[in-house]
């Protein structure tokens, strides 16, 4: 328990990598341009009736959840294998975002693939909408391990230009 009260250093190695270069977040832009493009497709197919922009938000759904899941599984190998992130409460407040997101897409996805059409007036919009939230919220909290807790991004250099070392 004692150790629990000790600060955590700055800065945290990433165990999946290329080249020492964090893979997770390389693949996240594409479910977060997909997740957040369901709003605007669906929002096109409402206002001029055309069945393309209801299948461009099955693909979206579709594309958003696998690559989701892909960036998700990497993610999860970050979370389970880095004590750095498993010690922080930013690292499963955003893991929990991204499972309820993942969840969320999935069922957007489901919903969508017999009828898209009548998905969108049901409660795809509405999907959508919680979906792009989820996005927003498990981005900031991604993005708050990345900036204040530099996580992925190895040792950090305080203000006075030394190095921290990680084994503290």
């Amino acid at each position: 328990m004692r150790k629990l009260g000790h600060p955590l250093p700055l800065g945290t190695a990433t165990a999946v990598s290329i080249m020492r270069h964090p893979i997770h977040p390389m693949v996240v832009p594409f479910p977060i341009a997909f997740l957040l493009a369901i709003v605007a497709t669906d929002l096109a197919f409402l206002g001029t009736g055309d069945e393309f922009w209801a299948r461009v938000s099955l693909w979206l759904a579709g594309g958003g959840t696998v690559l989701g899941v892909v960036a998700g599984i990497i993610g999860t190998l970050e979370l389970l294998l880095i004590r750095g992130i498993r010690h922080r409460p930013a690292g499963w407040s955003h893991f929990v975002m991204a499972v309820m997101l993942l969840a969320v897409a999935f069922i957007n996805w489901l919903t969508r693939i017999d009828d898209p059409l009548s998905a969108i007036h049901g409660s795809g919009l509405y999907l959508s909408l919680l979906g792009a939230l989820l996005v927003s919220i498990a981005g900031w909290l991604g993005g708050d391990l990345v900036f204040e807790h530099h996580v992925g991004l190895g040792k950090h250099k305080d203000e006075d230009g030394a190095d921290e070392d990680e084994g503290h």
